[in-house]
């Protein structure tokens, strides 16, 4: 399909089915889309909220279902104290409520397709998000490609979908999990206790069968620029390092 941008996406309404706290401070919100519309793992669509005065704020998130064409897509939306958006789902939105928002944006951020090269996905905290994506939708379609994914987060119980990638673990092949814990001792062997630095992702890509033939980066400025200095550190061409950033 080709890829739309804002300008050419109209605003459709779509109802809460199910909301779902995920760690302290991210919650999980499904919506059915009264429009529905395919789209690509690592893609993300516009929200928007308006007041009763007419006032409009309007955020981006990235869409963490798999693509399997049904009309419900999931959105994994932290709170932050001094968000315009964010407190309002976290603090307001009931299932039942519309919202509004267009979609599917975003041509870059996206999985590569049938490939034989292993991919390596770096994220931290929400920007698990459009990674998660790309690890349900390699689930879903069965393609043989080998992932490895390094996941920062402040402690255990801040790990977003902490139980679901654990059993993506143990039962998906060619899937390895590393997580880096911020503010807490790392409790697996396979984890490690520390930000993130380019040793650490050196190990978890080494845990793939041969290099990774591209990376996706997902986190705060700080966070990516030390990524993608690791994953260039790697072999692997600028071209070949996908990044998104948060916070900006």
């Amino acid at each position: 399909m080709t890829e739309a941008t804002a300008a050419t996406l109209g605003w459709q309404s779509c109802e809460i089915v199910a909301i779902a706290a995920r760690t302290p401070t991210i919650k999980s919100f499904s919506l059915r889309l009264t429009e529905p519309f395919d789209y690509r793992a690592g893609q993300h669509v516009d929200v928007r909220l308006t007041a009763p005065d007419g006032y409009t704020a309007m955020r981006s998130y990235s869409i963490a279902s798999a693509p399997n064409g049904s009309p419900v897509i999931e959105l994994a939306i932290e709170r932050l104290a001094d968000g315009e958006v964010s407190p309002f789902f976290h603090d307001v939105a009931q299932v039942g409520d519309t919202i509004e928002l267009r979609g599917p944006l975003g041509g870059h951020f996206l999985w590569p397709g049938p490939t034989e090269k292993p991919v390596l996905l770096i994220g931290a905290g929400s920007g698990l998000v459009p990674l998660m994506a790309m690890i349900r939708y390699r689930k879903a379609s069965a393609e043989p490609v080998p992932v490895a994914l390094l996941l920062s987060a402040r402690t255990w119980g801040d790990v977003l979908f902490r139980d679901e990638l654990l059993e993506l673990e143990n039962s998906l092949p060619d899937f390895a999990l590393a997580l880096a814990l911020t503010r807490e001792p790392a409790t697996r062997r396979t984890d490690f206790g520390r930000r993130i630095d380019a040793l650490m992702v050196a190990d978890v890509a080494a845990r793939l069968p041969v290099s990774p033939g591209c990376a996706f980066v997902c986190g705060s400025n700080a966070f990516v620029d030390t990524a993608a200095d690791a994953a260039l550190a790697l072999g692997l061409k600028a071209k070949a390092i996908k990044t998104e950033r948060y916070g900006t």
